[in-house]
């Protein structure tokens, strides 16, 4: 997947109907940057909030979708959220394909891991494998100034 992200305030949160067997189970999450920008984002049951956060309006988020799938050409763009982070000031979230020499599918971070990196699976259970070649999001704190920055993440979440 080519993920990119919007970073924004949540102005509201309402239901989005698709069928009535599944509704109240998706969201529509209207998210503002500030800046004249807005993204309505649909919450999904399956879409992934980092640390389970709840998020009410107000709270300043980063969405996570995929750039290839297709979207309906309308105002505001309209985007499957696959992954959702409530910002923290000492966080930070990338959601990305990271290589076999754990660097980003943009190149701009490349990871170095420590004992104390927790490595799980989205249902929140150990992941034993090798998280090379594989879409993550990473959660991390300060990097290097190099290109790509670097880090040592806090956690790491294997997207299967």
């Amino acid at each position: 997947m080519n993920f990119l992200s919007f970073s924004g305030v949540v102005t509201s949160i309402s239901d989005f109907n698709v069928a009535a067997e599944h509704a109240g189970c998706f969201k529509l999450m209207a998210v503002n940057d500030g800046h004249g920008s807005t993204v309505n984002f649909i919450v999904e049951p399956t879409t992934y909030f980092v640390d389970h956060a709840m998020v009410v309006a107000g709270d300043r988020v980063t969405g996570f979708y995929d750039a290839d799938a297709p979207v309906p050409l309308i105002y505001p763009p309209q985007y499957r959220s696959l992954v959702m982070a409530k910002d923290s000031p000492y966080r930070n979230v990338k959601v990305s394909f990271f290589n076999e020499d754990y660097v980003s599918g943009d190149g701009q971070l490349k990871l170095n891991f420590s004992p104390t990196t927790q490595l799980l699976l989205e249902n929140g259970q150990a992941f034993t494998r090798s998280p090379a070649n594989r879409n993550l999001i990473v959660v991390y704190g300060a990097t290097t100034r190099s290109i790509p920055a670097q880090t040592t993440p806090f956690q790491i979440i294997v997207m299967c």
